[in-house]
């Protein structure tokens, strides 16, 4: 059995049509559930009702914890190729909703058999969304030797992708790929790497601003790290899980665990604080197949991470210095964005007193600085409140992205400590913050909002020279040489195809300045070039061009 499991603030279908002869009848036709756990449930043909008992006792427990009370129940056959005949589907869908009948919830079936159309809002928090899978494996079978499909060493395929998706965009302009071998991993090309590759160093150039310190940690550790900070119970079945027998270790999903090790290895003054720590390691987190959508849910990825060390006294101040960061950042995109602030949820640790103070903190920071917010009352992680931030592209869709989140529970689990000016051990406050989020993610939103056309300082190949005959190619092979050392990503293309075809190629890859060499150029030892926006401008000199060109790349322009 394969389970999506989502917090949402809301989730609404409408019933299409019947899509199997095996389908409930149902005399409503639409709903709309607020606040709901919604559960996207396959059942594979190996599935029984132990398993599902299982998979719904879990569930029962999830809501209970997070104060839920209502859960969908929504039959999805897209999370496996091993789905069970529909009447046992059926007989199978109907006892898990019998068996998440508890006291204070409200179970809402959305009938199964019928094409459906649906949406979702799902919520920020880190467990808002999880994948389950449920099994009735004995040891001897886990032991069976698995028969080795070499046919999946291949490329993934989509058909029926529209224009506007940055997988259609990416492997037009080849920017990346997916292989069947690494489900939901990002295969990296040349020109998709330089964009992944900008962003970082993007990031790192603003973190430098605010005196953060890179650091780096293991992409495996025993399990243990995940029991002391509590992320065990909640993400265990999204990890990888190495068991050699004696020890588990896990492929690490967060970076704030291993974080918090570096900062416990030494003893910290008051004076040492804040302690700015980024990260850009790789994580990895496990997802049932058919929640995979290209870039935008990934099994590997990298975010920018932060975490920041701080007195609870400084906490307002380092909150501001964030949200100055926030505009910084997306002004440089320029995406218009949208503050959320989440406050305490009804299951939480630490006293409500503190809980209001850093919520208070959190309200002046953000109104000091002008920026408009909406409150999302008991949304907040269960060890703090935190704000999170939705940017809209250019087809009015929001991301969430940036998230900002006070910690007064990790530095307990972890008992970590600084001496304050008074001679006494205290516990700092841990801010967790990402700006871009997963950077996976990240190019897939800019692929799509700039629909390929990407500010001049992102785009793989930033200028093309176009040489118009093989009498020209000298001249060309010179003028291209001196676009590379002024340190612009340039290509030369001095094939035998006609101008018009070189020409065209450079447009569709969406490169920004063509640079036409011909006789008239070679003769006059001046350039020609076209603009991506249209603009053309013949017999002129190219270090004047390559002075603008510096300049656009030098102010990240957001788009012509």
């Amino acid at each position: 059995m394969k389970m999506l499991q989502l917090d949402a603030e809301y989730m609404e279908y409408e019933l299409v049509k019947p899509e199997s002869k095996i389908y409930e009848k149902s005399d409503k036709k639409s709903e709309r559930v607020e606040n709901a756990l919604v559960l996207l449930v396959s059942i594979e043909d190996s599935d029984n009702s132990d398993i599902v008992g299982k998979a719904a006792a879990e569930a029962v427990e999830f809501a209970q914890k997070q104060k839920i009370k209502d859960i969908v129940a929504y039959p999805f056959a897209h999370l496996s190729d091993r789905l069970a005949d529909p009447n046992k589907a059926l007989e199978l869908i109907v006892k898990l909703r019998k068996d998440l009948e508890h006291d204070g919830l409200k179970v809402h079936s959305a009938p199964f058999g019928w094409n459906k159309k649906w949406d979702i809002k799902i919520k920020g928090h880190p467990l808002a969304e999880q994948s389950r899978s449920y099994g009735a494996a004995t040891a001897q079978q886990q032991k069976r030797p698995r028969k080795v499909d070499l046919s999946i060493v291949k490329k993934s395929e989509w058909t029926g992708l529209p224009e506007r998706d940055h997988r259609s965009i990416g492997e037009s302009l080849d920017l990346y790929s997916f292989q069947e071998v690494s489900p939901s991993m990002v295969y990296w090309h040349p020109n998709g790497r330089i964009i992944y590759q900008q962003l970082i160093e993007f990031m790192r150039g603003m973190e430098r601003l605010y005196d953060y310190k890179e650091i780096s940690t293991p992409a495996l550790a025993n399990i243990a790290l995940w029991h002391v900070s509590g992320h065990i119970d909640y993400y265990k079945d999204n990890m990888f899980i190495i068991d050699d027998g004696s020890s588990e270790f896990g492929l690490k999903p967060m970076n704030c665990p291993s974080t918090i090790l570096i900062y416990k290895s030494r003893r910290w003054s008051y004076k040492e604080l804040p302690f700015r720590t980024a990260i850009f390691d790789k994580l990895y987190r496990r997802e049932v197949s058919g929640a995979l959508s290209g870039l935008f849910r990934v099994q590997e990825l990298t975010q920018d991470d932060g975490h920041i060390f701080v007195s609870a006294e400084g906490v307002e101040k380092e909150i501001t210095l964030l949200l100055e960061l926030v505009k910084r950042v997306y002004g440089v995109f320029g995406l218009k964005y949208y503050a959320k602030l989440s406050t305490m949820p009804d299951e939480h640790l630490g006293d409500e007193e503190l809980w209001d103070k850093a919520t208070e903190s959190i309200k002046r920071a953000l109104e000091t600085n002008g920026m408009k917010y909406e409150i999302k009352e008991k949304e907040g992680a269960f060890y703090g409140p935190k704000i999170d931030f939705d940017i809209e592209d250019s087809q009015g869709r929001l991301w969430q992205c940036a998230t900002i989140q006070l910690d007064y529970q990790l530095p307990k689990r972890f008992g970590i400590v600084y001496t304050g000016e008074d001679g006494k051990e205290h516990t700092p406050v841990i801010i967790h913050r990402a700006i871009l989020g997963s950077i996976e993610r990240f190019v897939g939103i800019l692929v799509e909002h700039y629909q390929g056309k990407l500010p001049l300082w992102l785009s793989p190949v930033q200028a093309r020279v176009i040489s118009i005959s093989e009498e020209n190619n000298s001249y060309a092979e010179s003028v291209f040489e001196k676009i590379k050392l002024e340190g612009i990503r340039a290509e030369m293309d001095g094939s035998d195809h006609t101008l018009e075809y070189k020409i065209r190629s450079a447009q569709m890859q969406k490169i920004p300045y063509i640079v036409v060499i011909g006789n008239r150029e070679r003769e006059k030892g001046s350039i020609s070039v076209r603009m991506r926006s249209g603009k053309q401008e013949n017999g002129i000199k190219l270090e004047p061009l390559l002075e603008s060109i510096k300049k656009e790349i030098s102010a990240r322009t957001a788009a012509e």
